[in-house]
């Protein structure tokens, strides 16, 4: 630890006591990142995408460790903040773009998307025909569900563009 992150670490948190800490909830990974980015060097800052998720969170240790072991779990569950998607005992992680289609597609799992509001979405722009680039992604996407041998699949619509589908319809959820 450098001097420089002694005297910040002192600053926060000065006797081991409690510290300040802003908890936001936005429910959009644009959100989160522009509330981090405006709020970034206030205080420590916790961004959530509900509040099931901060409850998780803040859960007393106590309470999780009697919370008997769940049994075996077949939904897809997306971690935001480690980048990483779940099913079952296995775990592959996520770039960024991955992370928000995947995110995106969750968000209305019938919808069908197409390209144009998919490239928007992730890639935050709006000049450029991003098919290619969304193909991509969905081909990377589709390759980590496998692995995870989930039942949850990112099907093409002809003429209109993808959507998420489960082929044995296990929950979709969110870490």
């Amino acid at each position: 630890m450098t001097e420089d992150d002694t005297r910040t670490a002192t600053r926060s948190d000065p006797d081991g006591g409690p510290f300040p800490l802003l908890i936001a909830v936005a429910p959009s990974p644009d959100e989160r990142i522009r509330l981090a980015e405006q709020l970034d060097g206030i205080a420590p800052l916790l961004l959530v995408a509900d509040l099931d998720e901060l409850r998780r969170l803040i859960a007393p240790a106590q309470q999780r460790a009697e919370t008997p072991p769940a049994t075996v779990d077949a939904s897809l569950v997306i971690d935001s903040t480690r980048a990483t998607a779940r099913c079952r005992n296995r775990e592959v992680d996520l770039t960024r773009l991955e992370l928000d289609l995947l995110t995106c597609l969750t968000t209305e799992p019938v919808r069908v998307w197409s390209y144009a509001e998919l490239h928007r979405t992730v890639w935050r722009d709006e000049g450029l025909d991003g098919k290619s680039d969304v193909q991509s992604v969905v081909k990377r996407l589709r390759h980590k569900l496998r692995q995870l041998g989930t039942g949850a699949t990112i099907d093409a619509v002809r003429g209109v563009g993808l959507r998420l589908t489960d082929r044995r319809q296990p929950r979709i959820g969110r870490a």
